[in-house]
C-alpha cells in the first residue's frame, strides 16, 4: 500500500512541475547586470498566471534617459503592446510582478517610463522574454 502512495505522490509532483514553465529574461545593454525569469503556469480557468522575477535591476532614475518607474508590457504576435502595470524595485534592486492573461503566446517586456500610466511604450526597453505556452 505504501508503494502506491509513493507512486501517486511522484505522479502528482511530475504533473505539477510540468505545468509550470520558466522563460529567461534578456537584459538590454542599459542594465547589463540585470537578470531574471518569467514563471508561467496555467490556472484552473485555462488562463496563464505570470510571475516576473528580476535581480540587479538598476533604479529607474539611473537609466539614460532617467525614468521614474518600470512598466511591464505584453504584446501578442499581431497586436499592440498593453500596459500591465508598474514593477517596483526594492532597496536590494530586486523586482517582482504578477499578472494573469488569457494569451498563450506573447512577448513580455519591461521599459523605463516617466509615467507608469502611459498607454504605449515610450521609454528604453530593459528586459524581454518571448512566452510560448501550449
Amino acid at each position: 500500500m505504501r508503494k502506491i502512495y509513493v507512486v501517486l505522490a511522484l505522479i502528482l509532483f511530475c504533473g505539477i512541475t510540468q505545468a509550470a514553465k520558466k522563460f529567461p529574461l534578456t537584459a538590454s545593454s542599459s542594465v547589463p547586470a540585470a537578470r531574471g525569469h518569467v514563471d508561467v503556469e496555467k490556472d484552473k480557468n485555462g488562463n496563464l498566471q505570470v510571475n516576473v522575477h528580476v535581480e540587479h535591476l538598476a533604479n529607474p532614475q539611473n537609466l539614460t534617459p532617467a525614468a521614474s518607474s518600470y512598466v511591464v508590457w505584453v504584446q501578442d504576435r499581431t497586436g499592440s503592446a498593453e500596459n500591465k502595470g508598474q514593477m517596483k524595485v526594492d532597496k536590494d534592486l530586486n523586482g517582482k510582478f504578477e499578472m494573469t492573461t488569457s494569451m498563450k503566446s506573447f512577448d513580455l517586456f519591461v521599459t523605463g517610463e516617466k509615467d507608469f500610466n502611459i498607454k504605449a511604450p515610450n521609454g528604453a526597453e530593459v528586459l524581454r522574454a518571448s512566452i510560448q505556452q501550449e
